[in-house]
C-alpha cells in the first residue's frame, strides 16, 4: 500500500532538488539550451505548488552552482535573466501560496539589480510559512564551508571567538542555511548520480534518489512517488535498530 501524505510528512519534511538536465531536454528537441531553462522554471512552479500537499515544509532548489559560470557567456547571462525575471513575476503568486522564499550562495559577483530583487523578495515573504524554499544561486558547498570557515579565523584572530567552543552547532551558524533544517531527502534529475558540490555539510545524513527523468518532465506525481520509497526507508544515522 502506498504512503499516505501524513507518514510521508513525518519522515521528509526538507527535500533538496538538483535540478539538472534543463540543456538536454532542449537539445533532445533541437532547440536552444536557453529554452529548456524556461521550461525548467514552468516547473519550479509545479513543484512549489505541489510541495506542501506531500507534507514538505521545506525545499531547496539547485539553480546555479559555481561551476556554472564555466558556460558559455550567452547561457550564463540568459539563466541570470530567467532568475530576474522570476523573482519579479512570482512574487505575487508566493505571496497567495504562503512561500517564504530565500537564497543561498556568494552573492558578490551576481549584478546589483539581481542582488537587490533577490534581498527584495526575501524581505517580502519573510512573514510566510507554509512552505519555505530556498534557491541556490553562485552556490558550491565547498566554497560555502570555506565562508564559514574564513569567518570563525577572522573572529578568532580578532579576539571576537574562542576555538574552544568551535561545535558543529556553532559552524553551522555560520553557514548560508543556518536557520534551516538539514534535508532528509537530496533528489537529482537526470540521471546523472554525482552530488556536485551541492550542500556538502548539511546532507551529511540526507537520503539520496537519482532519478532519469529529465528537470522539465518531474511532475509532482514522481515527487509524491519518490516520498512514498523515502517513507519506506529505514534512518538509523549511525545507530542499531532496536
Amino acid at each position: 500500500m502506498a504512503a499516505d501524505k501524513a507518514s510521508v510528512a513525518r519522515r521528509a519534511e526538507h527535500i533538496a532538488i538538483i535540478m539538472d538536465g534543463n540543456g538536454r531536454w532542449a537539445t533532445n528537441r533541437g532547440w536552444p539550451r536557453l529554452v529548456g531553462h524556461r521550461k525548467g522554471v514552468e516547473r519550479v512552479r509545479e513543484i512549489v505548488r505541489a510541495a506542501p500537499d506531500l507534507g514538505v515544509t521545506h525545499l531547496t532548489l539547485y539553480a546555479f552552482s559555481t561551476e556554472n559560470w564555466k558556460r558559455s557567456t550567452e547561457e550564463v547571462l540568459g539563466l541570470m535573466a530567467i532568475f530576474a525575471r522570476y523573482i519579479q513575476r512570482e512574487a505575487a503568486e508566493l505571496g497567495r501560496e504562503g512561500v517564504r522564499l530565500r537564497f543561498i550562495g556568494d552573492r558578490t559577483r551576481l549584478a546589483p539589480k539581481l542582488q537587490r530583487l533577490m534581498a527584495g523578495i526575501e524581505a517580502k515573504t519573510a512573514h510566510l510559512d507554509r512552505l519555505n524554499l530556498t534557491v541556490a544561486i553562485n552556490y558550491g558547498g565547498r566554497d560555502e564551508i570555506l565562508r564559514a570557515a574564513r569567518a570563525i579565523a577572522t573572529d578568532a584572530a580578532e579576539g571576537r571567538f574562542n576555538p574552544e567552543d568551535l561545535t558543529e552547532a556553532a559552524f553551522s551558524g555560520r553557514l548560508d542555511s543556518f536557520d534551516l533544517p538539514d534535508p532528509d531527502l537530496v533528489i537529482r534529475t537526470s540521471g546523472e548520480t554525482r552530488t556536485s558540490n551541492f550542500l556538502a555539510w548539511q546532507a551529511a545524513y540526507a537520503e539520496y534518489e537519482f532519478t532519469p527523468t529529465l528537470w522539465p518532465d518531474f511532475t509532482p506525481v514522481e515527487l509524491g512517488e519518490i516520498l512514498e520509497r523515502f517513507a519506506g526507508r529505514d534512518r538509523r544515522f549511525g545507530g542499531v535498530k532496536k
